[in-house]
């Protein structure tokens, strides 16, 4: 047995000089933001709909639950199609199909409306063309060093439409209404299939197309399903999941339970995704020359220290604004370490299912945090028992991350031959 390196030294000397394609990760990085924004924004939705329509909150987190597992369900599925079929034709269909489930949101009528459109149609729209689309064309288009600064610029663009999204959908909310407001994100999501052209091709194209391993989808997972590390990797995305999804639907309203004026849900949001912009990136950097599994482990940490000290903390504006600082840097920082220990592991080939696996874990999270936030307030009034689940959880992810190991997997040499 020996490592199955299939990228010779003079192949990695050629690569090291190679310039960063900067036209494939412009055209992701619009894609990325402009699929992560609107989704980021539905806290702002919750309230106006709710009122508008006389539904209670479990309701509405029923549909955003929806949302993240049809995302997390469908993205392995998506990844694994544009690996084979090619980026361009997915991302093309993500903007269609989220389109049209933005706009039954906007003029649904009965909870079931609800549930399709921004529920199962948007988590759809949003597997198909979020990063796990986006990231795995970037890793086939950079070398092996170049690739968490890719990610962190490509997670950072997704943080950027949370930033722009957030006032975005309050002015829209406020000058239109929230079915108008739908209607004009759905026409936004028509810009993806064009912004996306650069990004045609498939596994086999790009700088690493003739160093694949050659492998069968089935075989790689079975493979990454008998990994440790992929598995522990696995199961601690799933807390990302439950915590930034649980605050992305439920902040907004908590803030207004505990009597903080409204206009700083928009402030949260907006600052979250600013500081997001500077924690991807900095993400990218950091894991690029750092233990990718220790700094996942201190992210984790860091987020159960933030969460415990807003809630044990008096609650007022100010600690709103640090709150949603602290947890802009440590927010999407997760995905650079982890894209990038997945493409370790197991090389580009089947990069958009294996990663779309580990994904599909973290939406189980994101499911159930939202789910269980608005299920957990109707029956006690509160959001503090989730709030408290996710300190526990975070804890539990630091502890699963530290025996990760940051390696290729192994392999016979006759089939690395």
């Amino acid at each position: 047995m020996t490592s199955a390196s299939t990228a010779s030294p003079s192949s990695s000397a050629m690569q090291a000089g190679r310039p960063f394609p900067w036209l494939i990760i412009l055209a992701g990085s619009i894609v990325a933001m402009l699929t992560f924004g609107p989704r980021s924004a539905m806290g702002f939705f919750q309230l106006p709909i709710l009122n508008d329509r006389g539904w209670d909150r479990s309701t509405f987190a029923l549909a955003m639950a929806l949302q993240n597992l049809s995302w997390g369900l469908s993205q392995p599925i998506f990844g694994g199609l544009a690996d084979r079929f090619g980026t361009w034709r997915i991302l093309a269909l993500a903007g269609l199909v989220y389109a049209t489930g933005l706009f039954i949101m906007a003029h649904a009528g009965a909870p079931l409306w609800l549930h399709v459109g921004g529920g199962v149609l948007v988590g759809l729209g949003v597997g198909a063309g979020s990063f796990g689309t986006v990231l795995s064309a970037f890793a086939r288009h950079v070398t092996p060093a170049q690739r968490s600064m890719a990610y962190g610029i490509g997670t950072a663009a997704g943080s950027a439409g949370m930033f722009l999204f957030a006032p975005l959908s309050q002015g829209l909310i406020q000058a239109y209404g929230w079915s108008d407001s739908l209607v004009i994100l759905a026409l936004l999501m028509l810009i993806v299939p064009f912004a996306a052209i650069p990004l045609a091709g498939n596994a086999a194209s790009g700088r690493q197309g003739g160093e694949l391993f050659p492998q069968t989808a089935s075989q790689a997972l079975k493979e990454a399903f008998g990994h440790r590390s992929y598995l522990l990797l696995v199961s601690g995305f799933f807390v990302c999941g439950y915590q930034v999804a649980f605050i992305t639907a439920h902040f907004p309203a908590y803030l207004g339970d505990i009597g903080i004026d409204a206009r700083y849900g928009v402030i949260a949001i907006a600052l979250i995704g600013f500081f997001n912009i500077i924690g991807s990136l900095a993400a990218g950097i950091i894991s690029q020359n750092a233990s990718k599994p220790y700094f996942l482990a201190l992210i984790y940490l860091g987020r159960s220290i933030a969460v415990a000290a807003f809630l044990l903390l008096p609650q007022t504006s100010t600690s709103v604004i640090v709150f949603s600082v602290v947890m802009g840097l440590l927010w999407l920082s997760t995905v650079p370490p982890t894209n990038a220990l997945v493409a370790i592991m197991f090389g580009t080939r089947h990069l958009g299912l294996l990663g779309g696996m580990v994904f599909l874990s973290h939406q189980i999270g994101s499911f159930l945090g939202v789910w269980m936030g608005g299920v957990l307030y109707d029956r006690f009034g509160s959001y503090d028992p989730v709030w408290w689940i996710g300190v526990l959880l975070g804890l539990f992810a630091a502890a699963v991350h530290l025996p990760i190991r940051e390696r290729q997997v192994q392999r016979p040499v006759a089939a690395s031959a």
